[in-house]
């Protein structure tokens, strides 16, 4: 695996290194050690996955709240997306920047997304299957969101969206937080 350094501090955009012959490759997507060596958090406890119907559709910008804040992994299997992480770690040098990656069955690259950062994807095909790491369990009471048209933001989505959840349409703006986002 190849771990690229993002705009953002402490995300990494990981490829894969494919080793091949005639019948196709074999490549590692995960290990706990290598991520360890780099600094990233390497144990997961959760895979979750995700199909979307249609083109452009949106899902996020979640995340856990602390103590359950998480790390995940995110690779698309099927497909293409467009994957968007915001830095919400008030301390952060990066805080409240966000950096699209594409992530393709194609280009078969993942993101590795740390604690304290917003999540979420747009799909930019039909049938769309993506999975992902997670570091820590789900907990209801932990989760959050970010609208994904706040202003403040200003997160220029590569098509418009098409399905959006009712949820996600209707996190609050960042500017009508009273708590810390992180």
């Amino acid at each position: 695996m190849f771990f690229h350094q993002t705009n953002l501090q402490d995300a990494r955009l990981i490829e894969l290194e494919p080793r091949g012959d005639e019948r196709g490759f074999f490549a590692r997507t995960m290990c706990r050690f290598e991520f360890e060596r780099h600094g990233l958090q390497g144990d997961f406890v959760q895979q979750n996955t995700s199909y979307s119907a249609q083109r452009g559709t949106l899902r996020g910008l979640h995340f856990q709240r602390q103590p359950h804040s998480e790390a995940k992994l995110v690779r698309c299997l099927k497909g293409a997306i467009v994957d968007v992480i915001v830095d919400i770690r008030k301390d952060s040098k990066t805080y409240l920047q966000h950096q699209l990656f594409e992530l393709s069955d194609a280009n078969r690259h993942e993101l590795y997304v740390p604690p304290g950062f917003a999540h979420s994807f747009q799909t930019l095909t039909d049938d769309v299957e993506v999975s992902y790491l997670v570091s820590a369990a789900y907990h209801p009471e932990a989760e959050s969101g970010l609208r994904y048209n706040d202003e403040l933001l200003a997160i220029d989505w590569p098509i418009p969206p098409t399905v959006v959840s009712e949820k996600d349409a209707n996190w609050p703006l960042i500017s009508e937080r009273s708590e810390a986002l992180f």
